[in-house]
C-alpha cells in the first residue's frame, strides 16, 4: 500500500473543521464545505442531564464474539414530528442536539451511546480465561458518533450537491484517523441505515459511526481470510475479486478513474452493491484527495441510481468496509463500501427468517446479474 503524497493531502485538509463541545461534554466536529470559513463558535446553553452511557459487553463462549448490551438505550428518541427532530439545527428558540444555525457537517458523541463513552482495553480471552470472563461483564469501551450530512431535514445523501457529499466523504475519513488513534479502538465502523424498514429512528439524512474495542465479527473473518490469501498467493483478495469482476463485466456498474462499483457474483440480499477502490488501502483515512473526490461523486451516483429503482425512496444500510486497526490486518485488508437492501420488489421486503438468522446461510430471490442490469439501466 502507499500513502498519499503531500501535496495530496493539503488537497484534503482545503475542508475545514473545528471541535467544540455540547452542554454535557459531548465533543461536536464541524466541517465547513471547501472555500466556507469553519464554525468557530459555539455555545450550546441546554441544562443537560450528565451524559449517559455504561452499558456493559459480555463474552460469548460459544461463539468467542462479544454482544454489546445497552439498556439505556430504550430511552433514546424514536422517529420524532419534524419540528422536534434533535438533528436540526436550534433556531427559534427550539434548541436541538446541533446549538448553531451556522454549518455544512457535523459529527458528534451520540447521546444515547451502545459503546462508550469510557475508553479502554478488553481482555483478550484466550481457552483458559474465557470462563472466567461468563458472568463478568466487560465495560463497554469505545466511541459511537452521529454524521449530520446537512442542516435540511429532507433529502437524503443523494440529494446533496457534490461539495456537501465532498465535505461528508472528509468528515468520514478525518474521523476514522482520529477514532483509530484512540485508547482501545480496534476496529472504526462508518455506515448510514436509510429508510423505517431498516429500523432508523431519526428521519434527517445522517449516519453513524463506531468505534469497536475489538474487531467487528465480520471484519475479524474478512481480515482473516484476506491475510490467509495473501500468505497462500501473494496477492490481497479483494483487488483479486475486483480484477475478476471487471474482466467479467455483466456485474459490473460504475467504472471510475479511482473506483469502481459492481454486485458481487454471490450477493445476499436481493440488492446489494460493492464500491471498490482500484487501489489497495485499509480505510477512508488513507484516500488521496483525488480519490475522496472521485468518491463523492461516484457514491452519491450509486445511491441516486437506487432511489430511482422504485417509484418511492429504497430503504439501505451502506457499510463501509475498513480493516482493523492491528497492522497486520492493515497490511492484508482492502477498503470497500457494502450496499445492502431487503426491498426484493415494489412492495415486498426480504426478512431474515430461518436459514439466514439461526445458521448465516443466505438464499437469494435475485441473480447478481439481473441486479447490475437494473443499476446499469437506472443511469438512464
Amino acid at each position: 500500500m502507499t500513502s498519499p503524497a503531500p501535496a495530496e493531502r493539503a488537497s484534503a485538509r482545503l475542508i475545514a473543521h473545528r471541535t467544540h463541545h455540547l452542554a454535557d461534554g459531548r465533543e461536536a466536529v464541524f466541517f465547513s464545505d471547501r472555500g466556507t470559513a469553519p464554525v468557530e463558535h459555539v455555545v450550546d446553553g441546554r441544562p443537560l442531564d450528565a451524559r449517559s452511557g455504561g452499558g456493559e459487553l459480555r463474552f460469548d463462549r460459544l461463539t468467542g464474539e462479544w454482544v454489546a448490551v445497552a439498556a439505556h438505550r430504550q430511552a433514546r428518541t424514536y422517529l420524532p414530528p419534524a419540528d422536534q427532530c434533535p438533528l436540526c439545527p436550534s433556531v427559534g428558540g427550539r434548541e436541538s442536539e446541533i446549538p448553531t444555525e451556522d454549518f455544512d457537517v457535523v459529527v458528534f458523541e451520540n447521546r444515547f451511546p451502545s459503546l462508550g463513552p469510557e475508553l479502554g482495553e478488553l481482555p483478550a480471552p484466550g481457552p483458559t480465561e474465557e470462563r472466567e470472563l461468563w458472568g463478568t461483564p466487560a465495560p463497554a469501551y469505545g466511541r459511537c458518533e452521529v454524521v449530520v450530512f446537512t442542516p435540511e431535514h429532507q433529502g437524503s445523501f443523494a440529494s446533496l450537491p457534490f461539495e456537501r457529499a465532498r465535505t461528508v466523504v472528509e468528515a468520514w475519513a478525518q474521523r476514522t484517523e482520529a477514532l483509530s488513534a484512540m485508547a482501545g479502538v480496534r476496529h472504526v465502523f462508518p455506515f448510514e441505515n436509510r429508510g423505517e424498514q431498516i429500523g432508523v429512528t431519526l428521519h434527517h439524512p445522517h449516519g453513524q459511526i463506531y468505534a469497536y474495542p475489538y474487531p467487528a465479527p465480520h471484519a475479524a473473518r474478512l481480515a482473516a481470510r484476506s491475510k490467509a490469501h495473501v500468505a497462500a498467493t501473494g496477492r490481497a483478495l479483494m483487488g483479486e475479486v475486483l480484477a475478476d469482476e471487471t474482466a467479467a463485466g455483466d456485474r459490473m456498474v460504475i467504472e471510475g478513474e479511482h473506483f469502481s462499483a459492481y454486485v458481487p457474483y454471490a450477493g445476499r440480499w436481493p440488492l446489494e452493491v460493492h464500491l471498490v477502490p482500484h487501489r489497495q488501502v485499509p480505510d477512508l483515512a488513507a484516500l488521496t484527495g483525488a480519490e475522496r473526490d472521485e468518491l463523492a461523486v461516484l457514491y452519491r451516483d450509486l445511491v441516486q441510481r437506487v432511489d430511482r429503482l422504485y417509484d418511492t425512496p429504497t430503504p439501505y444500510i451502506a457499510a463501509w468496509h475498513q480493516t482493523p486497526v492491528t497492522t497486520a490486518d492493515r497490511e492484508a485488508g482492502w477498503l470497500h463500501l457494502q450496499l445492502t437492501s431487503p426491498r426484493r420488489a415494489e412492495d415486498k421486503l426480504k426478512f431474515l427468517a430461518g436459514s439466514e438468522a439461526a445458521m448465516g446461510a443466505f438464499i437469494n430471490d435475485i441473480t447478481a446479474e439481473q441486479t447490475a442490469a437494473r443499476l446499469r439501466e437506472a443511469a438512464r
